[in-house]
């Protein structure tokens, strides 16, 4: 949580997120029906609906919109803020007013750091600074005149079980507020277990195992009270300080040791995004976003190591997001596009909801972006406060975030389906959703400050009508997020002017699209079991389904992958250790297809009678690197004289710096490991082993290689 400013009170006082010295860093084939494709509706040559004629000038950019893609659906919480009790204008009456025009769904409370010294009951946080007028029961009335829903932060830091058991018998029991949320606690790996702390933990025992077992008390108090409320347990963000870092007498560092201990006792995850500090321009925080969907796709990978099949039962939460912590770069309108990429960004890759740090939050660094004041506010919304002779605008005056958040708004709400998309520019973002009546919407966002960009769109699985599209834009000279249908836009062209938002709003021509289906949209699919070149997917039934395609995809590119007349379907001839996204999609007895499922990722396996084995093992890390072990055993019945192994890492941030018994070579993502000059066969049968280490460095996530080779041939790993 970043420091609160406050007017008449010295800075400094409380806790801050900025006053703490914390580390930093930044194929397959399937076997189907012939028949099957021709239940694909016409496309041209390169898998899109035809579209409208384009002019003779050339675009900048093509996008493509892929609506048989899905990423998953609006969840009713799926944009947020965060509200501190320090906030004095937390509860003014125009923030819920300002929140409901921008479908906010969901408010978090009492705010970061804070909720570990704060006690519900007695609305107090010793050692810190508690507003007038911010108790909880004032919070519930903003949040329920927003149409919003609490998350709330259970203090672990000064606090109890019975205490948090309390604050739920009161809220969902006497007050019947209905509070789904609850986290056990903020950021609670900075209690300085590894040596750097911000956060309050009064527990004698500050390590990972010790909150796990917390977590499982805190959980079993507060459920016995209200069963339906959900349970949130604070992981790091993989690449994120102290991801990867093992404190002395810890079985792994801090995510797996919580995770292996209580994945059957919760019902989400909590992590904390932020672009970077005080030196984080504008244009290195949107480039840094782009590391955010491998972060998270390992925070899954790491919930379904652990939780196995009742994975997909536990979702993420994205509590904190922003550019940066250093006071700079922060109301302006950079950071209103970084806003809106993130949020999609976040949701996209498997959040239900992504929380803003914060509704207001004080004046910092004062500094000149794009022509206007940037305040080096973290809020959301002015709270008036100064920085020496300047002034923020009054309370309540949205910054740039605000609108950002607001135009994501403008492509739909709960229930609708976010699809693919692609854009050819590296300076322009696309983000979309195929709305439950069948309207297509487009979110593209120009990081470019100096030149607009002209942008052709294509579309998979969509065809637009000819109606004038609903054309909605955020740029310079928009006080507010502008209606400016009408324009040039078109379904095929529109035209973003620099350092803008525009969204594009496309209804479908009649007789197409999954309204016209008579199939309704199969259930999410699950993986029932796999190989490693084999996996048996099933999903619910569709009513009025004649059978099911199953399509795999690849960026906004979708393939037919597999096709049944029930509900399972087994893809053969995988590679091992490969990673797959599908989607399932209905078709009518006329071919029609619906709408498609919410996707499901899997990963196989490797070979159990392979003839090597390999164990790949991380022996410590610091964040950013690493210390690695593999030991490799010949399986098969002869022995292996001059061996190689091989391996690709997952991210193309990884590395092999130096290493050790052995002779190593990296070439992009490829590393390839020989055998020191005069080494030994590998005996057969598993008659001995040989083993080599090395330090390894990774910028972002560090997932494990998961497909090892011993001269050519897949081994068995674990």
């Amino acid at each position: 949580m970043p420091r609160p400013q406050r007017p008449g009170r010295p800075a400094g006082t409380g806790l801050r997120r900025a006053a703490r010295t914390r580390p930093r860093r930044l194929a397959r084939t399937a076997t189907v029906l012939a028949a099957a494709f021709a239940l694909l509706p016409l496309v041209d040559s390169a898998g899109a609906a035809p579209a409208a004629p384009r002019t003779a000038a050339a675009a900048d950019v093509t996008v493509r919109v892929n609506t048989q893609a899905s990423l998953g659906r609006l969840t009713d919480v799926a944009r947020g803020v965060n509200a501190a009790v320090w906030d004095a204008h937390m509860n003014d009456p125009e923030v819920a007013g300002l929140m409901k025009a921008a479908d906010v769904g969901a408010m978090r409370y009492p705010g970061g750091s804070y909720a570990d010294i704060y006690h519900w009951e007695t609305h107090t946080a010793p050692g810190g600074y508690v507003a007038p007028g911010t108790g909880f029961d004032a919070f519930m009335g903003t949040v329920r005149a927003a149409g919003a829903q609490p998350i709330l932060i259970a203090n672990y830091g000064s606090g109890t079980p019975e205490e948090a058991a309390g604050w739920v018998r009161y809220a969902n029991i006497t007050k019947d507020y209905g509070a789904k949320y609850w986290e056990i606690g903020n950021e609670i790996y900075g209690n300085g277990h590894y040596g750097n702390g911000w956060e309050h933990d009064e527990h004698e025992d500050k390590s990972p195992r010790e909150y796990a077992r917390q977590v499982r008390a805190y959980a079993k108090a507060m459920k016995a009270v209200d069963p339906t409320i959900k349970i949130g347990a604070v992981l790091t963000t993989p690449g994120h300080w102290p991801d990867g870092v093992v404190g002395e007498g810890d079985p792994g560092d801090w995510n797996h040791t919580v995770l292996s201990e209580v994945t059957d006792v919760i019902d989400f995850v909590s992590v904390h995004w932020y672009a970077g500090g005080a030196d984080t321009t504008a244009e290195d925080a949107m480039a840094r976003l782009a590391g955010l969907p491998g972060e998270l796709r390992e925070v899954r990978a790491q919930i379904d190591r652990y939780a196995g099949a009742d994975s997909p039962r536990i979702g993420i939460a994205l509590t904190e997001i922003n550019t940066n912590t250093g006071g700079a770069r922060l109301t302006a309108r950079p950071n209103g596009l970084f806003a809106a990429d993130a949020f999609l960004t976040a949701l996209e890759n498997g959040v239900f909801t992504v929380d803003w740090w914060n509704t207001h939050n004080g004046a910092g660094q004062i500094t000149t972006v794009d022509g206007e004041t940037d305040y080096g506010d973290m809020g959301m919304l002015s709270n008036g406060t100064c920085t020496g002779d300047v002034c923020e605008p009054p309370p309540n005056t949205p910054f740039h975030p605000y609108y950002g958040m607001k135009m994501t708004a403008e492509l739909g709400t709960a229930g609708d389906t976010m699809v693919a998309t692609a854009s050819s520019g590296q300076d322009v973002s696309a983000h979309a959703v195929h709305r439950r009546d069948g309207r297509l919407s487009v979110l593209l966002v120009n990081k470019d400050p100096d030149a607009a960009r002209t942008v052709d769109l294509e579309y998979a699985g969509f065809t637009p009508s000819g109606a004038v599209p609903e054309v909605s834009r955020y740029a310079r000279g928009d006080s507010d997020v502008t209606d400016v249908t009408g324009g040039e836009a078109s379904a095929s062209r529109v035209t973003v002017p620099p350092y803008a938002m525009l969204a594009v709003t496309l209804t479908p021509k009649a007789g197409t699209g999954p309204g016209a289906s008579a199939a309704g949209t199969p259930g999410t699919p699950r993986l029932e079991a796999a190989t490693d070149t084999t996996a048996r997917l099933t999903w619910p039934g569709a009513e009025g389904a004649a059978r099911y395609l199953v399509q795999e995809r690849d960026g906004a590119h979708t393939r037919l992958v597999g096709e049944a007349t029930g509900t399972s379907v087994t893809l053969r001839n995988l590679p091992p250790g490969s990673t797959h996204t599908v989607n399932v999609l209905a078709a009518d007895a006329s071919g029609r297809l619906s709408a498609p499922s919410v996707p499901l990722t899997f990963t196989t396996g490797t070979p159990s009678d392979a003839a090597c084995a390999v164990t790949y093992r991380r022996d410590t890390g610091w964040g950013n690197g690493f210390v690695a072990t593999v030991t490799v055993r010949n399986l098969s019945d002869t022995p292996i004289t001059g061996w190689t192994v091989d391996w690709e890492w997952p991210t193309d941030r990884q590395s092999v710096a130096s290493g050790w018994s052995a002779t190593f070579h990296q070439t992009g993502r490829h590393v390839r490991v020989t055998a020191p000059e005069g080494a030994g066969p590998l005996a057969p049968d598993g008659g001995s082993a040989v083993s080599f280490g090395f330090v390894g460095a990774n910028d972002g996530p560090n997932p494990d290689p998961r497909v090892f080779r011993l001269n050519g041939t897949v081994c068995s790993s674990g």
